[in-house]
């Protein structure tokens, strides 16, 4: 059932000029990113930098294109994610899909699905936009899928806390509102904390433990913060939506 859910949400996105649109501004940002970050390589390579102080290829358009990504996303997830459940409420059909012969659990893992699948094809265009590269260099793909595999469990957090904040409101531009606050203020912590050594609300900074996987390393403690992350914040939402069929 979770998958039916999850379709029915994939479809819905693409019967929306919504979500054609952000799929067609998105890559067309990030194959700007990655053009620019081809010629500027070109224009290094050629300069009178010794070769010792030179990136690699790989390293050095990834980390522009994965950069930007990240950022990208940022705005673009509080846009998909502000209706999933926001729309329900407001348009009274919630009560519907409470009825249905599914678990709330179902039906947030289904739309959460939904979305972070909608995303994930950003994610593959991305790397397949960079394999590209192999066409005239060797470039380094566990590179390529370390910035991959962060950039898709960084997303997942953003869809896990756009679907709760999707699901206290009626109103989808304030649920967008506060997934985008709430998202930036995260991303954000460890320029404000990460000064300190001994703080540990920067340690809760989504930026900081992407910055491994940005590195080329995936390291198990980033992605246990993550899948916890996501855990904690679909637990949450599966709470609320379970309160509201409560009271009916």
């Amino acid at each position: 059932m979770v998958f039916s859910i999850a379709r029915k949400e994939l479809k819905s996105m693409f019967a929306s000029p919504m979500g054609w649109i952000i799929l067609a501004v998105m890559m067309g940002i990030f194959g700007n990113y990655f053009a620019n970050g081809v010629t500027n390589y070109l224009d290094v390579a050629s300069g009178a930098i010794r070769p010792a102080e030179r990136i690699g290829l790989t390293q050095f358009v990834s980390q522009t294109v994965y950069g930007a990504a990240s950022f990208v996303m940022l705005f673009a997830v509080p846009l998909l994610s502000m209706r999933l459940i926001a729309e329900e409420r407001r348009s009274q059909t919630l009560p519907f899909l409470f009825s249905a012969p599914l678990s709330i659990t179902e039906i947030v893992l289904g739309k959460f699905a939904g979305l972070l699948g909608f995303l994930s094809i950003l994610i593959v265009y991305i790397a397949l936009t960079l394999s590209t590269l192999n066409l005239w260099s060797d470039i380094d793909f566990g590179y390529i899928i370390a910035n991959s595999v962060g950039l898709f469990l960084l997303v997942a957090s953003f869809c896990a806390l756009g679907l709760y904040f999707s699901s206290v409101t009626t109103q989808p531009i304030v649920a967008g509102i506060l997934s985008f606050v709430a998202l930036f203020v995260l991303m954000m912590l460890d320029r404000f904390f990460g000064g300190d050594p001994t703080s540990i609300i920067a340690n809760f900074s989504l930026l900081k433990h992407f910055g491994s996987f940005a590195s080329g390393l995936i390291d198990t403690a980033d992605v246990a913060f993550f899948l916890l992350f996501v855990i904690t914040f679909l637990t949450l939402t599966i709470r609320r939506l379970d309160a509201d069929r409560l009271r009916g």
